[in-house]
């Protein structure tokens, strides 16, 4: 047995075994790529070490963008964005058959995009319309699987974390100008698919609808929260018009949602401390998590385990769509057990190799890979915003189950139409001449 098989045994056994004991996931990573660099200390260079790798991995200008959004995302849910985009939901769309779960998926496709976190979406929307929901007769279990699945959009509506480690992951064949601009049709597909989900069960179980506010109060409402929806246009915009980079845009948003706090009278002085201390605590689970699979996936690239799959997969299996799928359930399957973070720099130079090979478009397969592990993120034993939806509604995961899965079905049935439909990925980016 040659030693690149025993490394790449040695490699994986260990990594599923440590995440089996329960030991993080980020350690997990950083214990099994040291091991096997231990393996192979014969045949690396002799300055190659896992501290070293992890410390280059995060050697990356675009990386900044991470901490600031993070801030930024924290300023968001503390200085009353939160709660003026959901008034301004409630007025555009209340009166509807089940309007407040309709609130819900808009307020938080919303949010999630102006703070390009779900589980700051999660925390900030939950927390705001549980209680109120319940006191209308919805159940509250419902309430947290609506927020919960709809919390999921904001990572594919720009501004994304996920979209920038992405491209990083990439290797540069997909900008983040591009993955951004790529993410609102999927994003808001999947907002869609939700709530043609929450009609049907609205209609089922005759939930209630909000009275009808007129053009005054709709107006008012948009009133209030049109400077927060500006911030997407200038994140955004800024972006793709080449103005400024993704990492400049995430410290522009940082400034722009500390002025909005203030104008709006609900960021104090004293809400820095804390506000600054969960941030911090933020970034730097996140930057282990980044430069421990940055690591891990650098020995990928020197077993070449990308390249071995790519031909495995291609010279056994000749359809297409039997690949993709295949890839699919793998991610899915992934995203049950891993964040979002490792996941998508571990699995980004396995699979993307193969998807290029095939004629997909990096820019697609970033969607494809993003929205797969979005569905993970919902579902045990991992899932953190199941963890995080369920501990805001207050109410048992075990309960929420029942009610989450119709709404993960239509997130996977829109997820089979990005796999298979190109366009839907494709057209924005094109249209705006960020590819070709």
């Amino acid at each position: 047995m040659s030693i690149e098989t025993i490394s790449i045994i040695v490699l994986f056994v260990s990594f599923i075994g440590l995440l089996a004991y329960g030991v993080p996931v980020a350690y997990s990573i950083g214990i099994s790529t040291t091991l096997t660099l231990i393996l192979n200390i014969a045949y690396l260079p002799a300055t190659t070490t896992a501290a070293q790798r992890m410390t280059t991995g995060i050697d990356n200008f675009a990386l900044l963008a991470i901490p600031f959004f993070i801030l930024g995302g924290e300023i968001m849910n503390t200085g009353g964005i939160a709660k003026r985009l959901i008034d301004f939901a409630k007025s555009l769309i209340g009166s509807l058959p089940g309007g407040l779960a309709f609130v819900n998926i808009i307020a938080a496709m919303l949010f999630g995009a102006i703070s390009g976190s779900a589980v700051a979406a999660a925390s900030a929307i939950g927390s705001t319309l549980t209680e109120k929901m319940e006191s209308e007769g919805y159940p509250r279990e419902f309430s947290a699987a609506v927020n919960i699945s709809s919390s999921t959009t904001g990572l594919l509506i720009p501004p994304s974390n996920v979209l920038i480690i992405f491209a990083l992951a990439s290797g540069g064949t997909a900008s983040v100008a591009a993955l951004f601009i790529a993410g609102y049709i999927p994003g808001i597909l999947v907002g869609l698919a939700l709530m043609i989900m929450v009609f049907i069960y609205a209609k089922r179980k005759g939930l209630p609808r909000a009275p009808r506010v007129g053009f005054k109060q709709l107006f008012a409402d948009f009133r209030r929260a049109f400077l927060s929806l500006t911030l997407l246009i200038i994140v955004v915009g800024g972006i793709v018009v080449g103005v400024f980079t993704a990492t400049e845009a995430a410290a522009i948003a940082v400034v722009y949602a500390m002025l909005l706090g203030f104008i709006n009278k609900e960021l104090k002085v004293s809400h820095f401390k804390p506000l600054l201390l969960r941030s911090a605590r933020t970034t730097a689970i996140v930057m282990f998590l980044i430069a421990t699979s940055m690591a891990m996936s650098w020995l990928f690239s020197f077993e070449g385990i990308p390249q071995m799959l790519t031909s495995a997969l291609l010279d056994n299996v000749s359809n297409p769509i039997f690949i993709f799928l295949m890839i699919n359930l793998i991610l899915l399957i992934v995203g049950t057990f891993m964040d979002m973070t490792p996941a998508v720099l571990i699995f980004t130079p396995i699979f993307l190799p193969v998807a290029m090979a095939l004629g997909m478009h990096p820019v697609q397969f970033g969607m494809i890979i993003v929205l797969n592990l979005c569905i993970g993120v919902c579902t045990p034993p991992v899932g953190t915003l199941l963890f995080v939806g369920s501990g805001v509604a207050k109410v048992p995961v075990t309960k929420v189950i029942k009610p989450l899965v119709p709404l993960l079905l239509v997130m996977v049935a829109v997820l089979m139409a990005i796999t298979y439909f190109p366009e839907l990925s494709l057209w924005l980016p094109r249209a705006f001449g960020l590819i070709d």
